[in-house]
């Protein structure tokens, strides 16, 4: 829940400085507000992922973290953060998918993530148990 909002911090960090750096029409590209709207949509998602994250560890040190809560934060996060990433590449430009900058390494990542953790599709059953008390998986 955590590691997926570092790779999705590091993503919008890196678009946000590229963002006031990269001139393009003789101003920097954050200056286009598509760009600044792209931006404030990854900062918004960045920090509820993020609140989510700290609430969920608060849960745990109280002992009061349930499995569905750790699916719930898990699919979230991990699916907001590889969009972030997704979102960072398409302001970069070509040089979203180069070494260069850290975003396509993090989207790679992310999307093992999304199946060594626990695919989607489990993350949404335990989810659907937890709403519905039926178990659709067994």
């Amino acid at each position: 829940v955590w590691g997926s909002m570092g790779a999705a911090r590091s993503s919008f960090e890196a678009a946000v400085e590229y963002a006031k750096s990269r001139e393009q029409f003789g101003r920097p590209i954050g200056g286009f507000q598509l760009t600044q709207a792209k931006l404030a949509d990854m900062a918004v998602e960045l920090h509820k992922g993020i609140l989510l994250a700290h609430h969920l560890g608060r849960r745990m040190d109280a002992g009061r973290l349930r499995p569905e809560q750790v699916s719930f934060g898990k699919l979230n996060n991990v699916r907001e953060a590889i969009e972030i990433c997704r979102t960072a590449r398409t302001i970069l430009g070509a040089n979203g998918i180069s070494l260069e900058y850290p975003v396509m390494r993090h989207a790679t990542n992310l999307e093992s993530v999304l199946t060594y953790e626990g695919t989607v599709e489990m993350h949404q059953l335990v989810l659907g148990k937890a709403l519905t008390g039926l178990d659709a998986f067994r």
